[in-house]
Protein backbone atom coordinates (compact mmCIF):
# COMPACT_ATOMS: atom_id res chain seq x y z
CA UNK A 1 0.00 0.00 0.00
CA UNK A 2 1.21 3.25 -1.15
CA UNK A 3 1.82 6.64 0.62
CA UNK A 4 2.70 10.30 0.41
CA UNK A 5 5.49 11.76 2.08
CA UNK A 6 4.33 14.86 3.61
CA UNK A 7 7.51 15.74 5.67
CA UNK A 8 10.37 14.71 7.80
CA UNK A 9 9.84 12.75 11.30
CA UNK A 10 12.67 13.34 12.89
CA UNK A 11 12.03 17.03 13.81
CA UNK A 12 11.87 18.79 17.60
CA UNK A 13 8.56 19.68 19.69
CA UNK A 14 8.16 22.79 18.06
CA UNK A 15 8.67 22.21 14.28
CA UNK A 16 6.36 19.18 15.15
CA UNK A 17 3.63 21.68 16.18
CA UNK A 18 4.30 23.85 13.45
CA UNK A 19 3.59 20.85 10.72
CA UNK A 20 0.51 19.83 12.52
CA UNK A 21 -0.87 23.34 12.26
CA UNK A 22 -0.21 23.45 8.40
CA UNK A 23 -1.40 20.10 8.12
CA UNK A 24 -5.01 20.92 9.41
CA UNK A 25 -5.78 23.12 6.51
CA UNK A 26 -5.37 19.55 4.51
CA UNK A 27 -7.75 17.51 6.10
CA UNK A 28 -11.39 16.63 4.68
CA UNK A 29 -14.44 15.77 6.87
CA UNK A 30 -16.53 14.83 4.13
CA UNK A 31 -17.39 10.96 3.66
CA UNK A 32 -16.08 10.25 -0.45
CA UNK A 33 -16.76 6.51 -0.71
CA UNK A 34 -20.06 4.55 -1.26
CA UNK A 35 -19.41 1.53 0.12
CA UNK A 36 -17.02 -0.74 2.46
CA UNK A 37 -15.47 -4.00 1.34
CA UNK A 38 -12.62 -4.12 3.76
CA UNK A 39 -11.88 -2.52 6.69
CA UNK A 40 -8.38 -2.29 8.81
CA UNK A 41 -7.25 -1.83 12.15
CA UNK A 42 -4.02 -0.13 13.24
CA UNK A 43 -2.62 -0.58 16.59
CA UNK A 44 0.47 0.03 18.11
CA UNK A 45 2.77 -1.59 21.49
CA UNK A 46 6.18 -1.39 22.62
CA UNK A 47 8.96 -3.16 23.21
CA UNK A 48 11.80 -1.58 25.09
CA UNK A 49 12.92 1.29 22.27
CA UNK A 50 10.92 -0.52 19.67
CA UNK A 51 7.25 0.37 18.34
CA UNK A 52 5.71 -2.87 17.02
CA UNK A 53 2.77 -1.35 14.18
CA UNK A 54 0.32 -3.79 13.19
CA UNK A 55 -2.29 -3.80 10.32
CA UNK A 56 -4.94 -6.51 10.32
CA UNK A 57 -7.54 -5.97 7.15
CA UNK A 58 -11.07 -7.54 7.36
CA UNK A 59 -14.06 -8.22 4.97
CA UNK A 60 -16.66 -5.66 5.66
CA UNK A 61 -19.48 -6.10 7.69
CA UNK A 62 -18.30 -9.94 8.11
CA UNK A 63 -15.21 -8.92 9.90
CA UNK A 64 -13.32 -12.06 8.87
CA UNK A 65 -9.57 -11.90 8.26
CA UNK A 66 -7.96 -11.35 5.22
CA UNK A 67 -4.50 -10.04 5.48
CA UNK A 68 -1.90 -9.32 8.51
CA UNK A 69 1.14 -7.14 8.78
CA UNK A 70 3.67 -5.43 11.04
CA UNK A 71 6.37 -3.59 11.45
CA UNK A 72 8.83 -2.96 13.73
CA UNK A 73 10.64 0.72 14.57
CA UNK A 74 13.27 2.46 16.58
CA UNK A 75 11.62 5.12 18.39
CA UNK A 76 13.01 8.48 17.77
CA UNK A 77 10.44 10.73 19.30
CA UNK A 78 9.51 10.65 22.91
CA UNK A 79 5.92 10.67 24.26
CA UNK A 80 4.38 13.87 24.35
CA UNK A 81 0.63 14.36 24.50
CA UNK A 82 -1.23 15.48 21.22
CA UNK A 83 2.24 14.49 18.82
CA UNK A 84 1.68 10.37 19.35
CA UNK A 85 1.77 10.40 15.52
CA UNK A 86 5.91 11.60 15.50
CA UNK A 87 6.44 8.51 18.11
CA UNK A 88 4.47 6.18 15.92
CA UNK A 89 3.84 7.02 12.30
CA UNK A 90 6.78 5.74 10.78
CA UNK A 91 5.96 2.49 12.30
CA UNK A 92 2.79 2.66 11.03
CA UNK A 93 3.65 3.97 8.04
CA UNK A 94 6.03 1.14 7.24
CA UNK A 95 3.43 -1.73 8.23
CA UNK A 96 1.40 0.02 5.94
CA UNK A 97 3.77 0.14 3.04
CA UNK A 98 3.33 -3.88 3.02
CA UNK A 99 -0.60 -4.26 3.19
CA UNK A 100 -1.12 -5.97 -0.09
CA UNK A 101 -5.15 -5.95 0.20
CA UNK A 102 -6.07 -2.15 0.53
CA UNK A 103 -8.76 -1.28 2.83
CA UNK A 104 -11.96 1.32 2.17
CA UNK A 105 -11.97 2.74 5.52
CA UNK A 106 -8.93 2.29 8.56
CA UNK A 107 -9.98 2.93 12.24
CA UNK A 108 -6.74 3.89 14.32
CA UNK A 109 -6.17 2.76 18.22
CA UNK A 110 -6.22 7.00 18.70
CA UNK A 111 -8.13 10.12 18.04
CA UNK A 112 -8.69 12.01 15.13
CA UNK A 113 -10.03 15.35 14.87
CA UNK A 114 -10.67 15.19 18.76
CA UNK A 115 -7.16 16.38 19.64
CA UNK A 116 -6.00 20.07 20.66
CA UNK A 117 -5.00 20.79 17.07
CA UNK A 118 -7.77 18.69 15.29
CA UNK A 119 -4.59 16.56 14.21
CA UNK A 120 -4.61 12.75 16.35
CA UNK A 121 -3.16 10.43 15.02
CA UNK A 122 -6.41 8.73 12.59
CA UNK A 123 -6.09 12.29 10.87
CA UNK A 124 -2.12 12.82 10.55
CA UNK A 125 -1.81 9.19 9.15
CA UNK A 126 -4.94 9.53 7.41
CA UNK A 127 -3.36 12.51 4.99
CA UNK A 128 -0.03 10.51 4.27
CA UNK A 129 -2.85 7.55 3.18
CA UNK A 130 -5.13 9.79 1.43
CA UNK A 131 -7.93 7.29 2.68
CA UNK A 132 -10.90 7.40 4.76
CA UNK A 133 -9.77 6.67 8.44
CA UNK A 134 -11.60 7.05 11.95
CA UNK A 135 -9.93 7.54 15.55
CA UNK A 136 -11.60 5.37 17.97
CA UNK A 137 -9.22 5.84 21.67
CA UNK A 138 -10.24 4.28 24.97
CA UNK A 139 -9.78 7.96 26.68
CA UNK A 140 -10.54 11.53 26.21
CA UNK A 141 -7.78 14.17 24.95
CA UNK A 142 -9.37 17.07 24.24
CA UNK A 143 -13.23 18.49 24.49
CA UNK A 144 -15.91 17.93 26.90
CA UNK A 145 -19.59 15.90 26.74
CA UNK A 146 -22.50 15.40 28.74
CA UNK A 147 -23.89 11.68 29.99
CA UNK A 148 -25.05 8.97 27.64
CA UNK A 149 -27.64 6.39 27.77
CA UNK A 150 -26.35 2.76 29.26
CA UNK A 151 -27.47 1.08 26.30
CA UNK A 152 -25.16 -0.27 23.25
CA UNK A 153 -25.66 2.60 20.33
CA UNK A 154 -26.12 5.78 23.08
CA UNK A 155 -23.67 8.13 22.29
CA UNK A 156 -22.73 12.15 23.48
CA UNK A 157 -21.05 14.60 20.96
CA UNK A 158 -18.02 15.69 22.10
CA UNK A 159 -17.21 20.06 21.81
CA UNK A 160 -14.81 21.86 22.33
CA UNK A 161 -16.67 25.09 22.71
CA UNK A 162 -19.17 25.13 20.60
CA UNK A 163 -16.95 22.80 17.74
CA UNK A 164 -18.39 19.38 17.04
CA UNK A 165 -15.10 17.09 17.39
CA UNK A 166 -16.26 13.77 17.79
CA UNK A 167 -18.61 11.44 20.29
CA UNK A 168 -18.27 9.32 23.16
CA UNK A 169 -19.67 6.47 21.87
CA UNK A 170 -21.44 3.47 24.18
CA UNK A 171 -20.68 0.02 22.10
CA UNK A 172 -21.85 -2.09 25.02
CA UNK A 173 -24.48 -1.82 27.54
CA UNK A 174 -23.46 -1.53 31.00
CA UNK A 175 -19.50 -0.57 29.50
CA UNK A 176 -17.47 2.34 29.38
CA UNK A 177 -17.93 4.29 26.20
CA UNK A 178 -15.16 5.24 23.59
CA UNK A 179 -14.07 8.19 22.50
CA UNK A 180 -14.65 8.20 18.22
CA UNK A 181 -13.58 11.20 15.70
CA UNK A 182 -13.27 11.58 12.13
CA UNK A 183 -9.72 11.37 10.87
CA UNK A 184 -9.90 12.07 7.46
CA UNK A 185 -12.09 12.04 3.79
CA UNK A 186 -15.21 10.57 6.68
CA UNK A 187 -17.58 12.34 8.33
CA UNK A 188 -18.68 11.87 11.80
CA UNK A 189 -22.47 10.11 11.72
CA UNK A 190 -20.79 7.60 9.48
CA UNK A 191 -17.40 7.10 11.63
CA UNK A 192 -20.22 6.17 14.75
CA UNK A 193 -22.15 3.99 12.25
CA UNK A 194 -19.12 1.98 11.10
CA UNK A 195 -17.86 1.80 14.65
CA UNK A 196 -20.89 0.00 15.87
CA UNK A 197 -21.41 -2.27 13.02
CA UNK A 198 -17.76 -3.06 13.88
CA UNK A 199 -18.54 -4.04 17.38
CA UNK A 200 -20.00 -7.42 18.80
CA UNK A 201 -20.10 -8.34 22.35
CA UNK A 202 -16.46 -6.46 22.87
CA UNK A 203 -16.20 -2.90 23.96
CA UNK A 204 -13.50 -2.13 21.25
CA UNK A 205 -14.34 -2.64 17.47
CA UNK A 206 -13.43 -5.64 15.54
CA UNK A 207 -10.42 -4.67 13.64
CA UNK A 208 -8.42 -2.34 16.41
CA UNK A 209 -9.10 -4.99 18.68
CA UNK A 210 -7.47 -7.46 16.33
CA UNK A 211 -5.18 -5.42 15.93
CA UNK A 212 -4.37 -4.83 19.46
CA UNK A 213 -3.95 -8.92 20.21
CA UNK A 214 -1.36 -8.96 16.91
CA UNK A 215 1.03 -5.98 17.92
CA UNK A 216 0.70 -7.62 21.47
CA UNK A 217 1.46 -10.99 20.38
CA UNK A 218 4.41 -10.15 18.56
CA UNK A 219 5.80 -7.79 22.04
CA UNK A 220 5.47 -11.01 23.91
CA UNK A 221 6.90 -12.78 21.13
CA UNK A 222 10.46 -10.22 21.08
CA UNK A 223 10.24 -10.18 25.53
CA UNK A 224 10.50 -13.66 24.88
CA UNK A 225 13.32 -13.49 22.93
CA UNK A 226 14.83 -11.57 24.63
CA UNK A 227 15.12 -13.57 27.62
CA UNK A 228 16.06 -16.18 26.23
CA UNK A 229 19.15 -14.38 24.62
CA UNK A 230 20.42 -13.18 28.03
Amino acid sequence: MKYQSLHPWEVNQRKAINIQLQLKKKVSLGKNFSKIEKIAGADVSYYRDKAIAGIVVLEFPYLKIIERKFFIYTVKFPYIPGLLAFREGPALLGAFERIRIEPDVIIFDGQGIAHPRRMGIATHIGLFLDKPTIGCAKSRLSGNYSSLGKERGSYSLLKDKQEVIGAVVRTKGEVKPIFVSPGNKIDLDTSIKIVLKCTGKYRLPEPIREAHIFVNRISKYLAMDGQRSC
